[in-house]
């Protein structure tokens, strides 16, 4: 599709969805007009108009959180747009990782979820880590000293599963596991690979 094909407003701008490409977090709802996404296409940063000052702003021009876009997809009605990005550093000028930190629901509903679903939460905390690098954090450390650091810890831990297992000890091989799956995670972050890549390759290499 051409750029001219996409439905803008009135005021000639499209709602654009800021999505980290990695842990599938909503980071942003900013806007574009015909100009901000021919810049971001072009530079494969995102750009967008502010309403307010009504001007394009870079985003992380300033504050160095600029978003590398990874894809750039519009909705079947072409009136909006989601960007798929690995941002550098936080997305809300508040210094967090998303902007839809807060919810209006949590403290009433607690929504019932799938037995993976902490694998999504973790994948999303430790983008947050590296997005917000917390002090006193573990895994702001892990990020701090790279990827030779993440990948001896891996390695240990991948260690001390097999140690567990040959021992017959499921109570130890729970906790090596699940210390071996966070490092993984951290790993795949370092390493810009999303998850999903590697379901993905799991569910073709299952329907063979």
């Amino acid at each position: 599709m051409n750029i001219t094909e996409l439905k803008f407003d009135e005021k000639g701008l499209i709602p654009a969805i800021v999505q980290d490409a990695q842990s599938k977090e909503v980071l942003t709802l900013a806007y574009m007009n015909e100009e901000s996404l021919k810049k971001t296409i072009e530079t494969r940063e995102t750009w967008f108009y502010s309403r307010s000052r009504q001007e394009l702003w870079h985003k992380g021009a300033t504050s160095g959180n600029t978003q590398k876009v990874v894809d750039l997809r519009y909705d079947c009605d072409s009136d909006a747009v989601v960007v798929l990005v690995e941002p550098s550093g936080p997305a809300c000028h508040k210094g967090v990782y998303t902007c839809f930190a807060d919810s209006l629901l949590k403290d009433e509903v607690s929504a019932k979820e799938d037995r993976f679903s902490i694998i999504t939460r973790l994948e999303t905390l430790i983008a947050e880590r590296e997005a917000e690098m917390p002090a006193e954090s573990y895994t702001t450390y892990l990020f701090d000293k790279g990827v030779d650091k993440i990948l001896k810890k891996v390695g240990e831990e991948a260690g001390e599963v097999i140690i567990a297992a040959k021992n017959r000890d499921p109570e130890e091989l729970k906790w090596e596991v699940a210390d071996l799956l966070f490092h993984l995670l951290v790993l795949l972050r370092e390493q810009k690979l999303p998850l999903d890549e590697v379901l993905a390759v799991l569910e073709e290499r299952h329907t063979k």
